[in-house]
């Protein structure tokens, strides 16, 4: 495999079987290749099978047939290699922000005094190292999101997998939040993978986009994103791509319609 390669998906297929027996193919042949340090999103029409296909690559669900490599070497199982990040933060309620962060190394054995250090370190790169001393209650949505990246940053990942983290935020903060994602990528240098409902999202974040189609869920179609960054919203080029990616989704939309009628 190309050593730029650091995710493979060779032939990943899910199925799942109704109360009734019935077979519902969620995912088919989904072959992919991310290369290091690459920024990709994953978009495409609900129920396409998004987050189930990020599920898979963190070992958290097992597909039906095919493979995942990471750096080369099969990985169906939940690694610290791979860091996942959801939409509900799901930071532990009894523990304060620091103690959070540390959770990961101090589930591999590491010292109080390094788990420490590297906590501080990534609380500082997401701006909160002034509220390691707070419970998650008494922060708000976008902070909490931040912690949940930094937490998943202290466990040094290759991959970092995102299952849509800003879908629950308002609009400003979210903005707010892409552009320090953009920031943190930038800095630590980690392969993101990121699943959104947003085109606007898919294309202010990443190096390429995945648009999927459903029924089973494939892949449609890859789109090298070529902006340079920052990334200027009114842009013409980046009205451009929009509208492609809007045609892609409608039509897939249709479809489906036609399919179910």
């Amino acid at each position: 495999m190309n050593s730029d390669v650091i995710l493979r998906l060779s032939g990943i297929c899910k199925t799942f079987h109704s109360t009734d027996g019935e077979e519902i193919k969620a995912l088919s042949n989904i072959n992919l290749n991310i290369k290091r340090n690459e920024f990709v999103c994953i978009i495409g029409p609900s129920g396409c099978g998004k987050s189930t296909l990020l599920r898979i690559v963190a070992g958290l669900e097992e597909p039906s047939a095919g493979e995942i490599y990471l750096n080369g070497i099969p990985s169906r199982a939940p690694s610290a290699k791979k860091g996942m990040i959801f939409q509900d933060y799901s930071l532990l309620p009894w523990r304060r922000i620091l103690d959070n962060v540390a959770f990961g190394p101090e589930l591999k054995g590491m010292a109080k005094q390094e788990r420490y250090r590297i906590a501080r370190h990534y609380l500082k790169l997401v701006g909160l190292d002034k509220f390691e001393r707070c419970f998650p209650h008494e922060l708000s949505g976008g902070m909490k999101q931040r912690v949940a990246i930094a937490r998943a940053l202290a466990n040094d990942p290759d991959l970092l997998l995102m299952d849509e983290p800003f879908g629950a935020l308002d609009e400003q903060t979210r903005y707010l939040l892409q552009n320090e994602l953009l920031r943190i990528w930038k800095t630590d240098q980690k392969t993101v993978l990121f699943v959104t409902h947003s085109i606007d999202e898919a294309l202010v974040l990443s190096d390429k986009i995945i648009v999927m189609s459903t029924n089973p869920g494939t892949i449609s179609q890859i789109i090298d994103v070529t902006l340079p960054r920052p990334r200027d919203r009114v842009n013409n080029h980046f009205a451009r791509y929009y509208s492609k990616i809007r045609n892609l989704l409608y039509h897939e939309v249709i479809n489906r319609q036609l399919v179910a009628g």
